[in-house]
């Protein structure tokens, strides 16, 4: 058991290197661009859903509605989305991409392809859908405690 544990312990090493370096990748390049990672979070979050209220982003990102504010706030300063007035409802506005916000995230989308090619690309089919399967099951587990802890 003690084996196990220690084997298990080495695991849990490299995740947290793993977490780490994807961090560290992650936030040189958001900070080349001007954006944090809640910032991006947004913008993806509005790329891949479109024009969104503040609402509807704020549940997507689990924040509250002042937080959402000051996101928006600094995203439509720096240029990568606009508000607009909502079609069928005053009270409400839709969050949108700017031409550049669309850029920069049609920009990351092909990044996070060349990467996911540079890291996965020369595994095999049988080591990917192991490596994937693992994942999967290491995430939900992760994702039950979390849960659990709130």
């Amino acid at each position: 058991m003690a084996k196990q544990g220690r084997e298990y312990g080495g695991a849990l090493d490299q995740l947290l290197e793993l977490t780490m370096l994807l961090s560290a990748d992650m936030e040189r390049g958001l900070g080349e661009l001007g954006l944090t990672g809640p910032r991006t979070h947004l913008l993806w979050v509005v790329h891949h859903q479109g024009p969104s209220t503040q609402r509807v982003l704020a549940d997507a990102l689990g924040v509250s509605a002042r937080n959402i504010t000051g996101l928006v706030d600094a995203l439509v300063d720096t240029g990568f989305v606009t508000r607009e007035p909502h079609p069928t409802d005053r009270r409400a506005t839709l969050v949108s991409l700017t031409k550049h916000g669309a850029t920069v995230m049609t920009q990351m989308a092909a990044d996070h392809a060349e990467l996911a090619e540079g890291l996965f690309g020369g595994l095999g089919p049988r080591q990917f859908g192991a490596f994937v399967t693992t994942m999967t099951t290491v995430l939900d587990e992760l994702r039950r405690r979390v849960e659990e802890a709130r």
